[in-house]
């Protein structure tokens, strides 16, 4: 009687989380098919806010601009930060402490902040001359802010995975013939590649999602979060929630795309190691 109690109360806690995360989403995702533009009551079903999102350019050219800058700056960042990884790993251990210690403040340091101390560097340069008649603010700005702040997350996510690598097999694929550039993209890269993967999908995510760091050096180019809060001011538009919902089920395609890849990789895998056992 207690088990059975137990995994109640466990199921209805899983409920209640889930529901916690997903409800809002759902409840977004069907304003996206109301009739009118109330957020407090559905009027009817009608597609559209998803038509008229289409023949929105002020929304389209700010969703291309998100989306160009985070693959962009995500792309830079990954190299930087993996590079600068590799570099950290090859020093003492207490040049290590202090150098990931720094590295961890912008992480834990408010975005407020950042945003604002790196629009005051800009300023700086701008005053210097940099930049011509146009100023120093757009998308140069922009770019160098996102790499800015998604370094460290790299540092953070590919760091642990390469001291965890056996410091041996850099030196066994020389011994075997392998020149130093051989030896890391064959034999170092490919253990670090699943680390990497994941630092440039954080980096991906947050800089779509970025706001603040970005409302201080965008000059007057705007991202999605800044087009969006630019309409708080009046009434967000119907349109942004049928954005936010092909957003949300392009992420879950994807999320289920790679896990069914993972898990045939792992039945293939499973299957070989069999196959292999009853070989031997």
């Amino acid at each position: 009687m207690k088990t059975q109690n137990k995994r109640l109360l466990q199921r209805a806690y899983i409920v209640l989380i889930f529901g916690f995360m997903y409800l809002p989403i759902a409840v977004l995702i069907a304003y996206s098919f109301n009739e009118n533009k109330s957020r407090t009551v559905f009027s009817g079903f009608t597609l559209d806010w998803y038509r008229s999102l289409f023949h929105n350019e002020m929304i389209l050219s700010a969703l291309g601009l998100s989306l160009v800058l985070a693959l962009v700056s995500s792309v830079l960042a990954t190299v930087l930060g993996t590079l600068a990884t590799i570099g950290i790993n090859s020093m003492s251990r207490r040049t290590q402490l202090i150098v990931n210690n720094i590295s961890y403040v912008p992480v834990v340091n408010p975005e407020i902040i950042t945003g604002v101390s790196l629009m005051l560097l800009f300023v700086l340069l701008q005053k210097a001359g940099i930049g011509g008649e146009g100023g120093i603010f757009g998308w140069f700005t922009l770019l160098i802010a996102h790499i800015t702040f998604n370094v460290p997350y790299v540092i953070f996510n590919v760091g642990p995975k390469l001291r965890q690598l056996d410091p041996s097999l850099y030196n066994a694929a020389l011994d075997l013939g392998c020149t130093p550039r051989q030896a890391f993209f064959k034999v170092i890269l490919p253990q670090l590649t699943p680390a990497i993967l994941s630092a440039f999908l954080i980096c991906l995510t947050y800089s779509i999602d970025d706001f603040m760091i970005s409302y201080f050096n965008c000059g007057t180019m705007q991202t999605l979060p800044i087009a969006i809060y630019s309409m708080t001011r009046k009434k967000v538009s119907p349109e942004i929630n049928a954005l936010s919902a092909i957003i949300f089920l392009v992420i879950l395609a994807i999320i289920l795309i790679s896990n069914h890849m993972d898990s045939r990789a792992y039945r293939r895998n499973q299957v070989a190691i069999r196959k292999g056992a009853a070989e031997a």
